[in-house]
């Protein structure tokens, strides 16, 4: 039996669904997912297994215009990703069409080169009529020469299974990259700090949303076969500490309670997690936080 194994890169627009795909294909919650604009970070690979075939998505950043340091190394993380890759899967959102960021991204693929496979994949297909879908899907093939056309919901599960096999389909022959059981190459330490951090998006939305990072400081397996997880929440001002701990304490308890409960759900076992928020100025400007959330410092410059 021929095994296959290779790299597939969803690229997009913040938002279009990348995150809610690499978890539906990988069939297990390794990317973070929130309401919230521009949250994956680190190029974080979920391995998802079709027949004979290891597939390794690369979750890349969401392609925008980037202000800051930090965005500029998100965008160059996403390039990277998707130059890396065997195949470029081009996430849109039906109800959007096509968009000046989309354009932007398909002057950037052009630039690339068509070397490489790159498919189309509109999701959301739920909230617009077919026609419009057609009327998209030939406007999209005329800017682009796609090797194939999906239409799919990411959220919902349609067409997810027909792009999973046409990825499987064109992984280069090959042994497996990761072993079987594993699903993410991510360390843990860095997942747990990214359900934490996506559960204070979700309970701070407009108020803090990239003015903060979490890292998992220390993790102890204990005896009982539980883990103690201390993190540390860093904010860059004093009065975001305030917002981020809440009246009397209480969003940094709601926090660490909702992402408590995904951990264990997650690690299939009790967990004590503790959470602490210590004020950082600068920690956008730091060159060891890249580092540790996947990023390149110097692609920021």
């Amino acid at each position: 039996m021929t095994t296959r194994a290779g790299f597939v890169a969803l690229i997009g627009e913040p938002n279009a669904g990348k995150s809610t795909l690499t978890n539906r294909m990988v069939g297990a919650k390794v990317s973070i997912v929130t309401h919230k604009v521009q949250t994956t970070r680190a190029r974080i690979r979920g391995v998802a297994i079709e027949g004979e075939a290891q597939i390794v998505f690369v979750d890349t950043p969401g392609l925008f215009k980037p202000k800051r340091r930090l965005d500029r190394a998100m965008v160059a993380a996403a390039w990277g990703g998707a130059a890396d890759a065997d195949v470029v899967v081009l996430l849109i959102e039906a109800h959007r069409g096509v968009t000046e960021g989309v354009k932007r991204i398909l002057e950037r693929l052009d630039e690339i080169g068509t070397g490489r496979t790159v498919a189309l994949a509109i999701n959301k297909i739920d909230r617009v009529k077919s026609e419009t879908l057609l009327a998209l899907t030939r406007e999209m093939n005329d800017l682009f020469p796609f090797a194939e056309t999906f239409m799919i919901s990411a959220e919902k599960g349609y067409g997810v299974d027909d792009l999973r096999k046409w990825l499987a389909e064109r992984m280069p022959e090959g042994p497996w990259l990761y072993p079987e059981d594993q699903i993410a190459d991510l360390p843990l330490r860095m997942i747990a700090a990214e359900m934490t951090r996506e559960k204070l998006t979700l309970r701070l939305h407009q108020e803090l949303p990239y003015q903060l990072t979490v890292e998992t400081e220390n993790w102890e397996e204990r005896k009982d076969g539980s883990a103690r997880i201390d993190q540390v929440i860093y904010v860059m001002r004093d009065g975001h500490k305030g917002i981020v701990l809440g009246k009397k304490g209480e969003t940094v308890k709601a926090v660490s309670q909702a992402a408590r409960a995904e951990l264990e759900e997650f690690l299939g076992r009790k967990v004590h997690l503790f959470l602490q928020v210590k004020v950082r100025p600068n920690w956008l400007e730091e060159r060891e936080r890249y580092s540790e959330i996947g990023l390149d410092f110097k692609d920021g410059n």
